[in-house]
């Protein structure tokens, strides 16, 4: 506190706040965050959804597998029954030739 002295007295006066002593000191608190096992769990997590991906996938990959093979088994039926008509279309031939 300053002092300042008039004819009746002195009395003592509040410094400005640029005159104020600065801190001596900073104090520094480190707050340390636990995450409680979150991080685990997390880990769990997205393990379990990859896996369940693979065999989505890997499901999706036999399941496309089987389509393919029944357009084939389809198809060997087309070209067998085809190739009955043919064979019956040359027999039918064959007997109003002769008729």
């Amino acid at each position: 506190m300053a002092q300042e002295t008039y004819s009746q007295g002195t009395y003592e006066t509040a410094r400005p706040a640029e005159q104020q002593a600065a801190p001596t000191h900073t104090t520094v608190i480190h707050e340390r965050r636990t995450s409680g096992g979150a991080g685990i769990v997390m880990a769990v997590v997205l393990l379990v959804a990859v896996i369940a991906g693979v065999y989505l996938f890997s499901q999706t990959s036999s399941s496309e597998a089987a389509k393919n093979n029944a357009i084939a088994e389809a198809a060997s039926d087309v070209g067998n029954a085809a190739s009955q008509v043919g064979n019956a279309a040359q027999d039918a031939a064959g007997k109003v030739g002769n008729d």
